[in-house]
């Protein structure tokens, strides 16, 4: 792939190879954003140059054209993928070699049903992918590309909706389904950005970090690979892939409870459901450039929804298990634990887009274009504090310490975190049960729960509902019979111990500009 003259002489070593294969990256796009600026006259270069994409549309488009030049192997790619899906189920049936869904569980259409669909679903998805990859050949096609995009994320969910028959139709959609996503708004950024991209700001305002830096996000794309894979076992199972979900700790209980009342009720598989939204996360976590919390916030929006509110939902459905269900599942807990610290790692750029959204407002800005399309607002400048991504290997500590950034660990919030596993595991070290150990169960799981999301700083607040939880552990031996004397005893300790630990603040060592006032 050839490259334009003037964008050759600024890379750091590292970066002539990326540029090789078309990959997008920052220092590029500043490349292209001095180019622009060369051949509209200005001159200057540095963080005003958002002028020249922004408000000349002759140098944007030429940027635009010059950043298509060097990813149209994309487009191609795309093509091929839409050849792979349209002759797919023309080459392997998608009827033969099927498996019906574990336990019995009846779905919403029949064997032939499924099969025909999931074919059909590939056709029309490869269809598509032809057409409007060939139309972003060209450049300046942001609604052909949007278009591959959602393709991809319905071929990720095709086979949770259609309850594939076949691991063949459920592994080919997910893996095109994650290349056609990449392909379309990962590698190539999201469409047309350079056109109306603000350039400015690093940190946020009052911020002592960047929430959404490399190191940042890094952390959060492994969580959610790995909780990608143990969703996609346990989902392999609901969907009859495989014949036994192995548990090294509950045995049985897995099966139990993948096949239980509560899974059944549910339209299409939990555990399917849950490797289709860790797709989305992970991909999600590489969207964006390092200022993602200011030029992407519908981005970092969506990213936010699928992390913290359906988080929670996932985590408080295997606390569930042992009331609802009355067993437990061992992967599941391993997916909730992935989790769980993935909502305070995320929380923190949520609440620097809030505050560009405030700040934005304040400014007078355009509110629907500011979300849409992101702006510059006052801030901190450059990030010159956090260590490059790419010196991984030559110094992973002071990197992983990055990532971990807007994390502290009080020894008060440690030890409650403790007390809630002990409380959970109460009823069975004493026999308790009844209401009081259906109390003990839920509560100590949420007071786990609790004292890790508040080790992230800016959730330190949530806290204080251990105070709630701990006062209902301490209550209920004694509000409620089945429980021996020493159980009662035990489980009022561990519950005052919760609510005493659970009240002092702890050390906070960042600082979040207008949020600051809330971590208390």
């Amino acid at each position: 792939m050839s490259k334009p003259d003037d964008a050759t002489g600024t890379h750091q070593d590292h970066v002539p190879a990326m540029r090789k294969r078309g990959v997008t990256r920052p220092m590029e796009m500043a490349e292209l954003r001095q180019h622009a600026s060369q051949h509209s006259g200005s001159g200057e270069g540095g963080e005003s140059g958002h002028a020249h994409a922004g408000q000349d549309p002759e140098a944007g488009h030429q940027m635009l054209a010059m950043h298509h030049k060097q990813t149209s192997w994309v487009y191609w790619f795309l093509i091929m993928l839409g050849f792979w899906l349209l002759f797919n189920p023309l080459t392997f049936s998608y009827a033969t070699g099927t498996v019906d869904p574990s336990g019995g569980r009846s779905v919403w259409l029949t064997l032939p049903q499924r099969a025909t669909a999931m074919a059909w679903s590939d056709i029309v998805s490869g269809l598509l992918l032809i057409v409007f990859g060939w139309r972003a050949l060209r450049p300046n096609r942001p609604i052909s590309l949007w278009i591959c995009c959602f393709v991809g994320i319905w071929l990720t969910l095709a086979p949770v909706v259609f309850w594939s028959p076949t691991a063949a139709g459920f592994l080919n959609g997910s893996l095109v389904g994650m290349l056609v996503i990449a392909l379309s708004i990962l590698i190539p950024g999201m469409p047309n950005m350079i056109l109306f991209m603000s350039h400015g700001t690093t940190v946020p305002k009052g911020w002592s970090y960047n929430p959404s830096s490399w190191p940042q996000r890094w952390i959060m794309i492994v969580a959610g690979l790995l909780g990608y894979f143990v969703s996609r076992y346990l989902a392999a199972f609901q969907l009859g892939y495989i014949d036994f979900a192995w548990d090294p700790v509950f045995g049985e209980s897995t099966r139990l409870v993948l096949n239980s009342d509560m899974s059944h009720s549910m339209p299409f598989s939990d555990a399917a459901l849950g490797s289709a939204a860790y797709t989305l996360e992970f991909l999600m976590g590489f969207m964006g450039g390092p200022q993602r919390w200011r030029t992407m916030p519908w981005m970092v929006t969506v990213f936010g929804i699928l992390v913290i509110p359906l988080g929670l939902v996932h985590i408080f459905l295997v606390i569930s298990q042992p009331v609802l269900v009355g067993h437990w599942c061992f992967f599941c807990i391993v997916a909730a634990a992935i989790m769980l610290p993935m909502i305070p790692l995320e929380a923190d750029e949520v609440i620097a887009m809030g505050q560009f959204m405030v700040q934005a407002k304040r400014k007078r800005l355009n509110l629907w274009k500011a979300f849409w399309l992101g702006g510059d607002v006052e801030g901190e400048g450059e990030d010159r504090r956090t260590p490059d991504l790419f010196t991984l290997p030559e110094q992973p500590k002071e990197v992983f310490l990055a990532s971990i950034w807007g994390m502290s660990f009080p020894w008060t919030l440690v030890l409650a975190l403790f007390a809630g596993v002990a409380i959970v595991f109460t009823p069975a070290l004493f026999e308790i049960g009844g209401t009081v150990a259906d109390v003990s169960h839920i509560a100590g799981a949420l007071i786990v729960t609790m004292s890790a999301l508040a080790m992230g700083e800016i959730l330190r607040p949530v806290r204080f509902l251990n105070v709630l939880l701990g006062l209902a552990v301490a209550a209920a031996p004694w509000l409620f019979a089945g429980e021996t004397l020493n159980g009662a005893i035990t489980s009022t300790l561990l519950g005052i111990a919760a609510v005493v630990l659970s009240l002092p603040r702890g050390q906070i060592h960042e600082r979040y500009g207008l949020w600051q006032r809330f971590v208390r």
